[in-house]
């Protein structure tokens, strides 16, 4: 795709007020491949001043009709999918089919389900003598990280627009060509003008001045912890409303009765896909002693299948992050048994499939998010100790449990301080809330509980 030199605001492509731009490269062979403006608080003024003149009339039309136009959206975005994967592949570094399947995909499923949502939605219940209205909040900032580049603008901006809020979107620096494509369909699909609004830019500039703006209602963020207690800090100042989708350092708990290939297998596949940048990436697997050495040899055998399957990380920082939480773990005295530190390729930001064996629970490897290709196998002696390690960490946002019948994994599942937990090789639902407990969130993205993240309550007492 051709990349745009302007920001889409007000329903059209407008130059930049400066000159500033950011060179998006191929994290594959590490050439550039477009460059786009890096949006400036004026940028993102004018954005937000068209949304907030837009949410009136957005607000005051039909969810059946907003949600006709999200359908439409979708239909877009089927029309292109395509063209999305490729430029995914592009700017991620993502294997294609990976892409198609995943990155093009997933967002389909989930603009979908809002263009039926928008339409079936309860906006208002009555309770005793009230009536209760669930009205939009008004202007949402969104800004959104590079590792799911499209299906993360979806989560936030099809429910936003499901609401009847209007959206400035500021995506990540890494995967802008993705946010043009999606601004195109959004155009393309008779989204009106000011509705949707793209502003391309650094965090630490535009994605500051969204979430600072006084005139932003909520501020919806997907990204790292430490950036996440920022923007909270800022939208808290400021009492409004904020989503924060964070980190993770998901436990992949194998209980004695488990499958434990299947268990093994499916745990290593989880982490290596997307080159292991998913925030709820099940990084830390849970064995019991009995097994613990069985486990260790088939993630070993599991993970050396990836080495030429999987994508580079995305970018030279992310390279280095992920090689020196690997030299930690060696130096913590975890085990490599398969992978390592070594660049594998001379060019490109590519990172070996990685297991450690031989963790321990306190290890900087099992309570830091790495973001990266990487397992921490973890032994335990009971399912007590087990639950405490899966518990013992800042994060909670997803995690899985595998056991010989569904009721005793849910058993245990119930207890884990997780958001979300998958039961057995359980399947993703677009429509289950996605979201984390502790420091890996506040709110939830997803179905009807995402879409009432951008509503507000109003009673009418009789």
């Amino acid at each position: 795709m051709k990349a745009h030199d302007g920001m889409y605001i007000g329903g059209a492509w407008r130059p930049a007020v400066g000159t500033d731009t950011i060179t998006v490269l191929n994290p594959a062979d590490e050439q550039p491949i477009g460059q786009v403006p890096a949006g400036t608080a004026q940028d993102i003024d004018a954005a937000v001043r068209a949304a907030r003149e837009a949410f009136p009339g957005w607000a005051a039309t039909p969810p059946a009709e907003r949600g006709a136009l999200i359908g439409a959206l979708r239909d877009q975005l089927v029309a292109r999918k395509d063209e999305i994967a490729e430029t995914v592949t592009a700017e991620l570094g993502s294997p294609l089919p990976f892409s198609q399947m995943v990155h093009a995909g997933v967002p389909i499923l989930v603009s979908g389900s809002y263009a039926e949502l928008a339409a079936t939605y309860a906006f208002e219940e009555k309770i005793g003598n009230s009536t209760v209205y669930m009205e939009p909040v008004g202007v949402v900032g969104a800004i959104t990280p590079w590792n799911y580049p499209l299906h993360q603008i979806v989560n936030k901006v099809a429910p936003a627009l499901a609401a009847g809020c209007t959206v400035v979107l500021k995506p990540a620096e890494d995967t802008p060509l993705t946010a043009q494509l999606f601004a195109e369909a959004a155009h393309e699909a008779g989204i009106p003008a000011g509705v949707f609004n793209l502003v391309t830019g650094l965090g630490p500039v535009a994605g500051q001045a969204l979430a600072e703006h006084d005139d932003v209602d909520l501020v919806s963020f997907t990204g790292s912890t430490a950036v996440g207690k920022q923007i909270g800090a800022t939208a808290g100042a400021a009492v409004k409303r904020v989503a924060l989708e964070l980190g993770g350092k998901s436990a992949n708990v194998i209980l004695p009765s488990a499958d434990l290939a299947k268990a093994v297998n499916v745990g290593v596949a989880n982490v290596m896909s997307n080159s292991g940048q998913t925030c709820s990436a099940w990084t830390r697997m849970l064995v019991d002693s009995a097994r613990y050495d069985e486990a260790v040899s088939l993630a070993a055998d599991a993970a050396a299948k990836y080495g030429s399957r999987i994508g580079p990380v995305v970018n030279a920082k992310q390279q280095a992050r992920v090689r020196g939480y690997i030299d930690k773990g060696v130096e913590e005295g975890a085990r490599v048994v398969a992978g390592g530190s070594e660049v594998p390729r001379e060019q490109g930001y590519f990172v070996q499939p990685t297991v450690f064996a031989d963790v321990t629970p306190e290890m900087t490897i099992a309570q830091e998010e790495i973001f990266g290709p990487v397992v921490s196998i973890i032994r335990y002696e009971d399912e007590d100790e087990a639950l405490r390690i899966a518990n013992g960490t800042v994060y909670g946002l997803a995690g899985a449990v595998w056991a010989a019948d569904d009721a005793e994994a849910i058993a245990f599942a119930r207890r884990m301080d997780t958001g979300q937990v998958d039961i057995n090789g359980g399947s993703f639902n677009p429509l289950a809330p996605f979201g984390g407990y502790k420091q890996s969130g506040v709110g939830r993205e997803l179905g009807p509980h995402g879409l009432a993240e951008y509503l507000q309550t109003k009673s009418l007492q009789f």
